[in-house]
């Protein structure tokens, strides 16, 4: 048995949210060259329900857990899809795990895209590098329900060309119907064609109608900055900017304290928070 393997009595993570259920890797597949999607299944059959935003858990025995963003389509409960890069010891064991291997899997934990706020507006969903991952959810159940949006932009940018995070897909979604891609890069290779520059730079003009538009951001806190401060300058209500911080969940619970951000345990009270709610606090210095 391979050492991914987890304990067959796990129950599920709702039971208390501490024990994880074996999961079964289904499909691997390279993103970029630090960068794996895993698809997975419960071993016990029961789907697992999340809503776009919200992470996992993911540990992988004798080496660690790590908390990580869902980035498949929450009409496929059946299947858990999650993207990882290979960072650090935790990250690095789950991008090694092949085909039939386990995980263990507690979740779904933490607060997800308020997605109903769009309804009867404009989505645009703002993504920086693996920013991209945390949002994807959004962008199917965008698609899911299209006639109840006025339209969805996807605005998107990264370091370079070979960085761009579901490339195929991105291509897939620009010629599709009623869905606006917007792609940027900070440095550009030879054979790149497309817009070079600041994800912010991008959002004026995919911008319909702001005061009828509900933004969704991640991406670097730096980015995430200055993408919500470019969509108020643009005249998008602060309380229909959304961002997702994740920094430093360890346990997903609140039991540990290491992702406090001023009142708020982000494994807790977010990932997903209102800007209103976290402005003030993404500009202090080393909080």
């Amino acid at each position: 048995m391979t050492t991914a393997v987890v304990a067959e009595r796990s129950v599920h993570s709702g039971e208390g949210g501490m024990l994880p259920r074996a999961f079964e890797v289904r499909a691997r597949r390279p993103e970029l060259a630090d960068c794996v999607t895993l698809e997975m299944a419960a071993v016990d059959g029961r789907p697992l329900d999340f809503a776009p935003g919200q992470f996992t858990m993911l540990y992988v025995h004798g080496v660690g857990e790590i908390a990580i963003s869902i980035s498949g389509d929450p009409a496929a409960d059946a299947t858990l899809v999650q993207t990882v890069r290979a960072v650090g010891a935790v990250s690095k064991a789950v991008c090694n795990l092949q085909e039939g291997q386990r995980i263990g899997v507690r979740g779904p934990l933490g607060t997800a895209w308020p997605v109903e706020r769009a309804f009867g507006k404009h989505l645009m969903i703002v993504a920086g590098g693996l920013g991209l991952a945390p949002t994807r959810p959004i962008i199917y159940w965008a698609l899911a329900n299209r006639d109840r949006l006025k339209s969805v932009a996807i605005v998107y940018g990264t370091r370079a060309p070979d960085q761009i995070l579901y490339a195929p897909q991105l291509l897939g979604w620009s010629n599709t119907e009623g869905l606006r891609v917007g792609i940027t890069v900070d440095r550009a290779a030879e054979d790149w064609s497309g817009r070079v520059g600041v994800v912010t730079d991008l959002v004026p003009a995919m911008l319909r109608d702001p005061a009828e538009t509900v933004a969704m951001v991640c991406g670097p806190e730096i980015m995430m900055r200055f993408g919500a401060q470019a969509l108020l300058d643009a005249g998008v209500p602060a309380e229909d900017i959304h961002l997702s911080l994740e920094r430093n969940m360890k346990c997903g619970i609140g039991w540990c304290g290491h992702c406090q951000l001023g009142p708020h345990l982000i494994c807790r009270d977010g990932p997903v928070f209102s800007y209103p709610a976290v402005r003030d606090l993404m500009t202090v210095w080393e909080l």
